[in-house]
């Protein structure tokens, strides 16, 4: 199964929650579920594996969680498949459920079990035969490239003035700053976020050169432990978590210096410490999904590295993962941000020229990030890759980026 998170936005930027998107087959490999409810498996609701699998926590701190059902899963038992709090969970319908008495019926049942509800896919045509389940919905997606949501919004606020609006498929920061301003709005969904800096002010903070030095030297062959640790004295935040992490793994043994806990962790495990912790630490005056996507999206690569046939180059694609949004980190263009950095020549071509070995494993990791499942599949399809050995490698991030955080 094939699994991803979409985030939603409030107007401050803040992750408020996630609405997670799966598919069950390679509709390439099997094209007769196309279009069908087979790749749910019934009344199946895959979304709710997932959760269990990662925890909810993993998923969405503070809020809540949209599970996509179909016409036919809303039928299912979904309590016994659901085992986080109902009020977390906002079960998300489209255009195949009707506005039936079936259908109508159904949802209402829903609601006293706890559940809340929205919809998406709905057209301006739909608004008013649709009015009976939209009395029931806690949230509209209103998707920016069908409709002119700015017009819708005046619409249900008028009918449906308990209803709360998502603007969707928001391709702009211009467009998210635009309707902001506008207001209405209680989420914002889309790629706008994690758009490509195209100009900067070419002034980066000077703490974040400290941290961008520290990457730079670790991920030299053979780095020297004792500059690494002089550089990781200069900030308190490091050595804190420096601390913690030693103290976790020699319970007997008595800290003396920070050389000290730099060489008891060791040349690798300090590596791999250094580049989560200093990415953790330059993303924290960015909204948190920049620091989860640029984490999420170095797992994922390492772990796809096997299957891509490129397992010797894991820590490699590690790399490129995290520094898929340097741009966004430093707010200056890929290609300047890039000089700050020590890194190999097929990682700033995959980065800045989108070409050389290393850009269809990113290129997959986008793909698969926007749900894109039909090119998705199209590529496991030409590399002969299986859908199990994405799901786990994409799962794996999930669960790793819970532990890295716990």
């Amino acid at each position: 199964m094939l699994v991803t998170l979409i985030p939603l936005f409030d107007e401050n930027m803040q992750v408020k929650a996630y609405s997670l998107f799966s598919q069950k087959k390679n509709f390439l490999l099997e094209p007769e579920y196309l279009g069908t409810a087979s790749n749910y498996n019934a009344v199946n609701i895959e979304g709710f594996e997932i959760i269990d699998s990662v925890g909810l926590y993993t998923l969405s701190p503070d809020t809540e969680i949209f599970v996509p059902i179909t016409n036919i899963s809303i039928f299912g038992d979904i309590n016994s498949q659901c085992n986080a709090p109902h009020e977390r969970i906002v079960l998300l319908i489209d255009n195949s459920i009707k506005p039936t008495q079936d259908y109508i019926d159904r949802i209402k049942k829903l609601k006293e079990d706890g559940y809340k509800m929205a919809i998406r896919k709905l057209n301006v045509p739909d608004f008013e035969p649709y009015k009976e389940i939209l009395k029931l919905m806690d949230y509209v997606i209103l998707n920016h490239q069908k409709i002119v949501i700015s017009k819708a919004k005046i619409y249900f606020s008028a009918q449906y003035p308990n209803v709360n609006l998502v603007a969707g498929n928001l391709q702009s920061q211009e467009i998210f700053e635009e309707l902001k301003a506008e207001g209405g709005y209680q989420y914002y969904e889309g790629e706008f976020y994690r758009i490509p800096i195209t100009q900067g002010d070419n002034e980066v903070s000077p703490l974040k050169i400290n941290y961008i030095q520290l990457l730079n030297i670790v991920n030299a062959d053979n780095f020297d432990l004792t500059e690494a640790a002089d550089i990781i004295g200069r900030d308190t935040a490091l050595v804190i978590s420096l601390l913690d992490i030693v103290n976790k793994l020699s319970v007997n043994s008595e800290i003396t210096s920070i050389r000290h806990a730099a060489a008891m962790l060791g040349q690798k495990e300090l590596k791999k410490w250094i580049t989560t912790a200093i990415t953790k630490q330059l993303c924290a005056d960015k909204p948190s999904e920049v620091t989860r996507v640029s984490l999420l999206r170095a797992k994922f690569a390492e772990n796809l590295s096997g299957v891509f046939g490129m397992a010797g180059l894991s820590q490699e694609l590690f790399l490129m993962g995290l520094f898929s949004v340097i741009d966004l980190i430093l707010g200056l263009p890929m290609d300047e941000a890039l000089t700050k950095l020590s890194i190999s020549k097929n990682i700033k071509s995959a980065l800045v020229n989108k070409s050389g070995p290393y850009y269809k494993v990113l290129d997959f990791i986008e793909r698969y990030e926007d749900a894109d499942w039909q090119e998705v599949s199209r590529i496991m399809l030409l590399e002969k890759i299986a859908l199990d050995d994405v799901s786990q490698a994409y799962v794996g991030s999930l669960e790793w980026f819970r532990d890295l955080f716990r």
